[in-house]
């Protein structure tokens, strides 16, 4: 058993809005296991992106929305748990009027499988509600 150090806080890009994560769970090898607290500010959210493994996210707190591309704008509260599946293109943030936390979980791919998550297109203001 070993305590594991708390890494820095990490700001995201600029471009997501005011996204702040701290890294839970790093997946040494053998594990492939991902573990973000992501604490997003009013309106601020991830672009589109889809996980080689998938992904689950556990709000925290406040509200949140997430949707996978297709689909309805879903709100997230304290407590649900939304998990995509391997491929889905997805995008998760904060309401425009409210602060969100959630866990982020997935799974690295393993060595030699491709990117855990492929990154694409920013959302426009159309695709977000609010603005």
């Amino acid at each position: 058993m070993e305590i594991v150090p708390k890494q820095p806080t990490v700001k995201a890009p600029a471009e997501l809005g005011d996204v702040w994560f701290d890294v839970v769970a790093a997946g040494q090898e053998p594990s492939r296991l991902r573990v973000n607290v992501v604490r997003f500010s009013p309106g601020a959210h991830t672009a589109w992106h889809k996980h080689a493994m998938g992904q689950t996210l556990h709000v925290t707190d406040g509200v949140g929305l997430v949707q996978s591309r297709g689909g309805e704008v879903v709100e997230m509260r304290p407590g649900q748990t939304i998990y995509t599946p391997p491929g889905e293109w997805h995008w998760h943030g904060a309401a425009p009027e409210s602060f969100m936390t959630h866990l982020a979980m997935w799974e690295g791919p393993g060595e030699g499988n491709g990117p855990e998550t492929e990154w694409g297109q920013h959302l426009t203001d159309a695709e977000y509600p609010g603005r």
